[in-house]
């Protein structure tokens, strides 16, 4: 039986026309696990992540989260269930600022509605007060308190990809979605990237799923590791033993291995 807080993905397919995304993937992640998910360009990785936050709608499959068919609850509500993510494309507001950016992956916890808000009765005010501290909590965390109130326009990547990471953050979520997270970055970022996320896993207790191209910062972070390659799942194991799987040497170079 699996445990409170497990990710159950079976047979889970996705065509786009003539094109297979997804074929039959299957994947478990316990409470607690860190996966990478490695693959070529165009192997259906973000497509998983897609699927996990209704942004597709699989053809054939399942997707349990903590006993919650996904597949069958609302879009809005992917975040309600405690499921948050970055993505490959820095999707902030530029002319926002750092904090504003932050407020805004909590506005499923907001209970105002549309004439309080307008408004601005006193419990708005109250409720903009707590989702801003919770705000400038992550921010402390994430060495990024300084920048609060600059516009996220004009920051440099490196923050930029902080700045994403805190927004996932103030969903206050139990499973965590990386797509890419250290894409861009120079060496020394990708290093410090990896420390935060030790550190927030273990300071918050979180699960997390982890999409990257970088291969030393997947082998060096995460515990257990699933290749995919033209949609299909082609090799999962310890980083070791992925890296040395013949099918993934093969994905990779394009040569037998």
């Amino acid at each position: 039986m699996p445990g409170p807080g497990t990710l159950q993905i079976e047979d889970l397919t996705v065509r786009f026309g003539g094109i297979t995304a997804l074929d039959r993937v299957g994947l478990t992640v316990e409470a607690g696990d860190l996966v990478g998910l490695i693959g070529p360009n165009g192997a259906g990785k973000t497509t998983v992540f897609n699927c996990l936050t209704r942004r597709y709608v699989p053809q054939e499959g399942t997707v349990r989260y903590a006993g919650r068919d996904l597949l069958r609850t609302p879009p809005h509500r992917i975040a309600e269930l405690g499921i948050a993510r970055t993505f490959q494309n820095l999707g902030l507001f530029a002319q926002l600022t750092v904090r504003e950016n932050v407020m805004v992956g909590a506005h499923h916890r907001g209970r105002a509605g549309f004439t309080t808000a307008a408004l601005f009765l006193p419990n708005v005010r109250n409720e903009e007060r707590r989702l801003r501290r919770d705000a400038d909590e992550v921010l402390d965390r994430l060495d990024l308190a300084d920048l609060a109130d600059h516009p996220a326009a004009g920051l440099p990547f490196g923050t930029l990809k902080r700045v994403e990471l805190a927004r996932a953050l103030a969903v206050h979520p139990r499973l965590l979605l990386l797509d890419e997270p250290v894409n861009g970055l120079s060496h020394s970022e990708v290093d410090a990237f990896a420390e935060t996320l030790r550190g927030i896993r273990r300071d918050l207790d979180l699960t997390m799923v982890v999409v990257e191209h970088h291969m030393g910062f997947v082998m060096g972070i995460c515990e257990r590791v699933v290749c995919l390659d033209f949609g299909k799942k082609i090799a999962e194991g310890t980083p070791e033993g992925v890296q040395q799987n013949p099918a993934v040497i093969e994905a990779y170079l394009g040569t037998a291995a």
